[in-house]
């Protein structure tokens, strides 16, 4: 059975307009630096509200509206060829009667190594630290139903807009994921260095598909 054809995903750029010209709202991740918020489209959830609450869980901004929905591309993290469609638990053998040590969340991008009964053996790794990692830290490999996989992410571009006429609000630390992010506006023109492959996000929204911010 081969898996779905993809997990949808979206991307949120965020601008306001200043005096000085159109901010980006970015935020700093703990280990793995400056992102771009953007996540997972959850089951019964429609596109445009996946954007504006992983909006609202990144960076704490609620009063940010849908401007246009760019575009779309299919993609998977490298070094990884499926992810997880739909929550699993993962078994020790390819038979869900065998152990079930751990589980997978939806969104995961993960490894196959082999596929055996409708099962595929997938691994996930994380490492200590990224980018230039110097070992892995965590590790999962088992298996997993073939229905569970999906064969790429399709993630989709939206630009939302603070409005100027709107007092600015102070941004504030979030916690989420186990983790606190830091928000923060950046001008357009002097963009931080953004964790790969966000950056590629960005040039292809900008050169693949023509779009301006401005």
């Amino acid at each position: 059975m081969p898996p779905a054809p993809y997990l949808g995903k979206v991307t949120a750029f965020i601008t306001r307009s200043t005096p000085s010209g159109v901010d980006l709202l970015l935020f700093r991740h703990p280990f793995t630096g400056v992102q771009i918020p953007a996540g997972t489209v959850e089951e019964g959830e429609t596109l445009e509200q996946a954007v504006l609450r992983e909006t609202a869980e990144e960076t704490g901004v609620t009063n940010a509206h849908l401007v246009h929905e760019i575009g779309w591309r299919d993609e998977l993290p490298p070094g990884f060829t499926h992810v997880v469609l739909q929550a699993t638990r993962v078994y020790s053998r390819p038979d869900p009667s065998s152990f079930d040590w751990a589980g997978f969340r939806r969104g995961i991008a993960v490894r196959l190594l082999r596929e055996e009964n409708g099962f595929a053996q997938v691994t996930y790794d994380e490492s200590d630290r990224y980018p230039d990692p110097t070992y892995i830290s965590y590790a999962i490999t088992g298996w997993v139903p073939w229905s569970a996989l999906a064969a790429t992410n399709r993630r989709y571009f939206f630009h939302l807009e603070v409005p100027s006429s709107i007092p600015e609000v102070q941004l504030v630390s979030v916690f989420t994921d186990n983790h606190t992010f830091q928000p923060f506006w950046a001008p357009f023109d002097h963009l931080p260095e953004i964790v790969a492959p966000q950056r590629a996000w960005l040039d292809y929204v900008l050169e693949g598909l023509g779009y301006s911010f401005k």
